[in-house]
This record gives C-alpha cells, structure tokens and sequence, in this order.
C-alpha cells in the first residue's frame, strides 16, 4: 500500500500521556514486592462460564521467588493441560486500586500456537485476556478472548 493511501487531507494530533516511574507507588517497583503482592492472584480458578470452549481452569502458583501459571483447556476428547509458564508480575496501575495490586504477563508456545496472557483480579473475579497467534501455516486467524474465573482452592 502507498504510505498515504489512507490519508485525506487533515491532519491527526494526539496526545499521550505516559506514567513515569515516580507516579507509582514506591512498593510496585520492587521486584520482589510485586511477587508478594501477586500472591493474592495465587490458587485455583474456574471460568465463570460452564460452556466455554476455551480455557477451564487456571492454576496459579508460587515458591516466593516466582510465580507459576498453568492452564487446562477443553478439548474435544477431554481436558488438555498446558505446559506450565513462568509469568512475569506487573503493577496494575489501577488508580481505584490505589496502585497496590498485582497483574501477570504469561506466556505459553504450544507448537502450533504461540498464547501471551495478562491475568488480573477485579473486584474478587481473575480476568484473563488471551492473545493467540497461529504459527502452523494453518490459515486460522490469530484471536484475542477475555474469559472471566472465580477463585476454587
């Protein structure tokens, strides 16, 4: 495509605006604060939805150095595990949260499908968002879903 073959005439502005490092709270930019603050997303946890066709369960682990994020799918045949991922704490910067709280970045290589993950709570219930992307040479589009869970221990 031609760089302007979308343009018309007018032109765009926009304005971002970035948090700095010294708008969060102090505690969310110590690594080891954020795994113990993620430990409130730890346990067992069931989709809200007894009919989906996707992710089942979530179980999310820590040994206190890092956390641990292992999925079971529906399958055709039965449940599918996932191979177990090694996710990576973020802050949540949620101003209604007061910035305290914890979210998880996984992410998952099945072979023919690469998965990348964001988990959060919210308001007690685990969202996850769910970033697939086909590497088979299927023809399947790549997705994004958000399922909803409640926590099982």
């Amino acid at each position: 495509m031609p760089p302007n073959a979308w343009r018309d005439d007018r032109e765009f502005t926009m304005t971002f605006e970035f948090k700095q490092s010294g708008h969060l709270n102090p505690t969310l930019l110590n690594p080891a604060a954020r795994i113990a603050r993620a430990g409130k997303l730890t346990g067992r946890w069931l989709n809200t939805n007894a009919e989906t066709q996707g992710i089942a369960q979530i179980t999310i682990e820590s040994d206190g150095e890092c956390l641990r994020v292992s999925f079971v799918g529906v399958g055709e045949n039965g449940p599918i595990d996932w191979p177990v991922s090694v996710a990576e704490p973020l802050a949540n910067l949620e101003e209604e949260a007061g910035q305290l709280t914890a979210a998880l970045a996984a992410t998952f290589d099945v072979g023919f499908m690469r998965s990348e993950t964001y988990l959060r709570v919210n308001k007690g219930v685990l969202v996850l968002v769910l970033f697939n992307t086909f590497q088979d040479d299927s023809g399947r589009s790549n997705y994004v879903n958000r399922e909803f869970y409640y926590r099982r221990d």
